[in-house]
């Protein structure tokens, strides 16, 4: 992988063809046409092309995406969700029919904080009526759930290595042939002139490789699923008052937002951090910081709930052993705070 990929000498050529087979290899993954994918990097990246390359100069995105969605079309008219954390299509209809033009439409396949899967295929044939463009934030969903833009009939759709267990620092944007995007990275042709800069070869090899092992993986999603289910059941049995963001909706295998009624997520963090156990308050892209989740937020959670709340996300390599270990950290703050609240645990 030494050689430029954009060089026409042995090495550059062998980088090429390798550039070439990952490319088909993340295509066909996706359902996505191959010679309209383009390799970025990282889903950040995808999203910020996704939204800030088409001509469409309305945008709408949902009030629950990503902050790299939110942050790269600050003037985007937002789309409601319902208390569990759905996009309803009627809103979306609703919006779409007051615009004078076209627009683009940006709802994400699945959310990362609170794992809910939204109706993303409803929302597109809703979108195409009114002749917009729909962008879909696939990164949290693949490897999860089957991920198919042909099928879901989106045309613009943003993956990530790093979801997946491969690589950072290499994503991609598939684009439908009915639609054309600007370049935001120019000086260079490469990418069919979509992104420049010399190709992450190794990166996308890797993203490709990924991707091959997620196709075989259904026995591992429905032990991840057996899992968290055994942890939240298990929280539920111990805990009156718990309370699991979105778990009546179809949510991700893996994914579970929790909260502990009585104790800021930011001392969650550390008490289970200094237990062994790592988990996150809203979106891990946050730099460290632990702040209210805008997605709680949109769900109509109150701000103090929100405040309360943790996600707690399961990978490939979690086991049986480490899920007992969380539960039993997590139950030992719970009666903590019943202890100095003089209540009996339940």
């Amino acid at each position: 992988m030494v050689g430029n990929p954009s060089s026409v000498h042995t090495y550059g050529r062998i980088a090429r063809a390798q550039i070439e087979n990952a490319r088909e290899l993340v295509a066909d993954t996706i359902g996505a046409d191959p010679g309209r994918l383009v390799f970025t990097s990282g889903g950040t990246e995808a999203n910020n092309l996704a939204i800030t390359g088409t001509d469409r100069k309305i945008q709408l995105v949902s009030d629950i995406e990503h902050d790299s969605v939110l942050a790269a079309s600050p003037k985007a008219l937002r789309i409601p969700v319902d208390q569990t954390g759905i996009v309803n299509p009627s809103a979306l209809d609703e919006i779409l029919t007051r615009q004078n033009s076209p627009a683009l439409v940006s709802v994400m396949l699945a959310n990362n904080e609170t794992g809910v899967i939204q109706p993303v295929a409803e929302i597109t044939t809703v979108a195409h009526s009114h002749n917009a463009l729909v962008h879909c934030d696939a990164v949290q969903a693949l490897g999860k759930l089957p991920v198919d833009m042909a099928a879901l009939g989106v045309d613009l759709m943003t993956v990530s290595a790093h979801k997946i267990g491969g690589p950072k620092g290499i994503g991609a944007l598939a684009i439908h042939s009915r639609t054309e995007i600007g370049a935001q990275l120019v000086g260079g042709g490469q990418e069919s002139r979509r992104r420049a800069g010399t190709e992450n070869v190794s990166g996308a090899v890797g993203f490709a490789e990924t991707c091959v092992e997620i196709n075989k993986n259904q026995d591992e999603i429905d032990r991840i699923l057996y899992l968290r289910n055994r942890f939240e059941k298990q929280l539920i049995s111990e805990v009156p008052d718990i309370e699991i963001h979105g778990r009546g909706n179809p949510r991700l295998v893996n994914t579970s937002c929790v909260r502990l009624v009585g104790m800021p997520a930011e001392i969650q963090i550390i008490a289970l951090d200094l237990a062994g156990v790592a988990v996150s308050a809203g979106a891990a892209c946050s730099s460290g910081k632990v702040a209210s989740s805008h997605v709680l937020t949109a769900m109509g959670v109150e701000p103090i709930a929100a405040d309360e709340s943790i996600r707690v996300s399961l990978g490939w390599a979690t086991t049986e052993k480490e899920i007992e270990h969380a539960t039993n950290a997590w139950l030992a703050l719970y009666n903590q705070i019943q202890n100095k609240s003089g209540r009996t645990a339940a």
